[in-house]
């Protein structure tokens, strides 16, 4: 393969960046572009040292520099790599992998650097696509989960599941095929117990995982209800800043606002919405009733919000009840005065969870956060777990869990072993596409496809 190269760290200025190197020239290539104060070579150089020196283009010295060399097969992609660190600024960044690209290098590919490690035996898929996620990561439970995923939580989970399903096909193959050579038949007991087991592990993994992608990818929220019920003013409540204009005059907020706030262990990708009701003439009101019942529609999570000074009106009840179908918790503002709503007729209109809060003076945003985290299933979530984190990934378990439950079905009904076994090897096939020992070139370039160049 081609030796690639590219900036690996984040193209904006900063007191450090540095310029990655891989493949089989990376040495070569180095020493082309970098001198070093000893007048050691970096081709002379064991794996896991530092040397310090300049970078040249030609015979032009860009900037100081340190290169850090990794010998094949002890580095991250298994081939050998170079790391010039030289100082942050996008210029000189730009320079240096310039002038290492005059020396023999190709630019990088997004997540090329990754997709070699998965193709040189250092990660499997899942552990691969574990990577972007701890790039991305945006809280503390977020980053331990990925590094957990990193570090082969899933891919052990699944890795025990295929094999104790592949030991049975195998055994229970051989009992067919060689009906001569008293190998003992697997008791329908024993079969369902390992089918059984495999499938409820299956099913933890996916019960999990709307909790684990709410931890790792924030969840989508709209704020909604009808105008002046302080919608905008628990927008900036959860934010810690002004964010929304607020005022007494209904009607006030016209357009989508959005801030993404941290709520817990969750980010929340927030909309404040225009106040929702049906009786308005203003025709700018009226786009942005619109605007708002759209982005109710796509929402993962709602925030209905309910005004307890007041009665429940029409629009109140009909929003209660398009929420019956959506992750919602209804919130009850501004208790802090002369509360009429009253909640044993709300309680009778939702089954969601129902929080009072007053916005304005902070009061109840912890109850709220308890009540959105228990919600979207992230209150008990355990980072420590196995976790599937894509939409690939659970398809691969969907498919294999299917499978082992058509198994447990077949062994139920009576049909013949070898039947049985067509469904384990079908479980088998899918665990093994997941952590990609039987992925096509297909689905291993669309997992690298959204990594970052560099990565």
């Amino acid at each position: 393969m081609s030796t690639i190269a590219a900036i690996a760290t984040a193209q904006a200025a900063a007191g450090l960046g540095t310029i990655k190197i891989s493949g089989e020239n990376a040495l070569t290539v180095a020493d082309s572009v970098f001198s070093a104060v000893s007048g050691k070579k970096i081709c002379d150089t064991p794996g896991y040292r530092a040397l310090y020196g300049k970078v040249y283009d030609g015979e032009t010295v860009i900037d100081d520099a340190v290169a850090l060399v990794f010998r094949a097969p002890k580095s991250y992609t298994g081939e050998d790599v170079v790391e010039i660190s030289c100082h942050g600024g996008l210029f000189i960044l730009k320079r240096v992998l310039r002038a290492v690209l005059n020396a023999g290098a190709v630019p990088a590919e997004g997540g090329e650097f990754t997709k070699r490690a998965f193709l040189n035996g250092k990660m499997d898929l899942s552990e691969a696509e574990a990577v972007m996620s701890l790039i991305s990561a945006s809280g503390e439970e977020a980053r331990a989960a990925t590094l957990n995923a990193l570090d082969g939580a899933l891919s052990r989970e699944i890795m025990a599941c295929r094999d104790k399903l592949a030991v049975t096909a195998a055994f229970m193959a051989a009992w067919v095929d060689y009906p001569d050579d008293e190998i003992p038949e697997l008791s329908d007991e024993e079969m369902i117990n390992t089918l059984t087991e495999v499938y409820n592990r299956l099913d933890k993994l996916l019960s999990g995982f709307d909790a684990g992608k709410a931890v790792l990818d924030g969840v989508d929220t709209a704020i909604v209800g009808r105008p002046n019920v302080g919608k905008s003013t628990l927008l900036n409540a959860l934010s810690g800043s002004e964010r929304a204009i607020v005022t007494s005059v209904a009607g006030t907020t016209r357009d989508i606002l959005e801030e993404t706030v941290r709520v817990g262990n969750i980010s929340l990708r927030l909309a404040d919405t225009a106040g929702i009701r049906e009786d308005t003439d203003d025709e700018i009101e009226k786009i942005g009733v619109k605007k708002a019942k759209e982005r109710f529609d796509r929402a993962s999570l709602v925030l209905m919000v309910l005004d307890a000074q007041d009665g429940l009106s029409n629009d109140d009840k009909e929003l209660l009840a398009m929420c019956e179908n959506k992750n919602c918790v209804v919130v009850v503002n501004k208790t802090d005065g002369d509360v009429k709503l009253s909640l044993d007729e709300l309680k009778c209109l939702t089954n969601n969870i129902i929080v009072e809060i007053s916005a304005k003076n902070y009061s109840g945003i912890e109850t709220l956060t308890d009540a959105i985290e228990k919600t979207v299933g992230t209150a008990n979530f355990d980072p420590s777990a196995p976790l599937i984190t894509t939409e690939r990934q659970r398809n691969c378990v969907v498919k294999a869990a299917e499978s082992v439950k058509e198994a447990l079905d077949g062994v139920s009904m009576g049909i013949t072993p070898d039947a049985v076994n067509v469904c384990i090897d079908c479980a088998v096939e899918n665990l093994s596409v997941l952590t990609g020992e039987k992925a096509t070139e297909t689905v291993v370039n669309e997992v690298f496809a959204n990594f970052c160049v560099g990565k």
